[in-house]
């Protein structure tokens, strides 16, 4: 499903995947199994889409039971990407073989703050306090071409059966 975008040239794929594979991120000779999404400006009604995409995503995996830390940490960088930005970002996630990488690029060139975990009276900011809790790494990357950056996290999902 595309939208046209108030003052965009063309349409925006909204909150859909774009299936593909990548190229070998393993080591083994495979291309690992990715979902690309593009998201529209402030379109919070994408995250929906994404989480139910990126569950999909897991259950190819053979690693169901890390869908719900997933969905939850994919979401609040998603939310954060289309509330704090005034344009479009775009989503991937790649599997490994015992690895989730879920990246989110807007086109903001601030570096995220997370409030201290003391700061009771803000909510705003409690995403990036639940990545940095549950993700096995996280991070923030500027982009080197253009505005804006990367903010990512992975999960070890360990052998699948474990």
């Amino acid at each position: 499903m595309t939208r046209q975008q108030p003052g965009r040239s063309g349409p925006v794929k909204q909150g859909r995947t774009v299936p593909g594979d990548v190229a070998d991120t393993t080591g083994g000779g495979r291309a690992s199994p990715q979902m690309r999404c593009r998201l529209g400006r402030a379109d919070l009604t994408a995250v929906a889409d994404v989480r139910h995409a990126l569950r999909e995503l897991l259950h190819t995996w053979g690693r169901p039971d890390c869908a719900d830390v997933a969905e939850l940490l994919t979401s609040e960088l998603v939310t954060n990407a289309l509330i704090h930005t005034e344009s479009d970002a775009e989503l991937t996630a790649t599997l490994a073989a015992s690895t989730l990488r879920v990246e989110v690029h807007d086109h903001l060139a601030r570096m995220p703050e997370p409030p201290s975990a003391s700061s009771e009276e803000n909510t705003n900011g409690r995403g990036l306090l639940l990545v940095q809790a549950l993700a096995d790494a996280w991070g923030v990357r500027m982009q080197g071409h253009g505005p804006g950056k990367v903010v990512w996290f992975e999960l070890d999902g360990g052998p699948a059966g474990s």
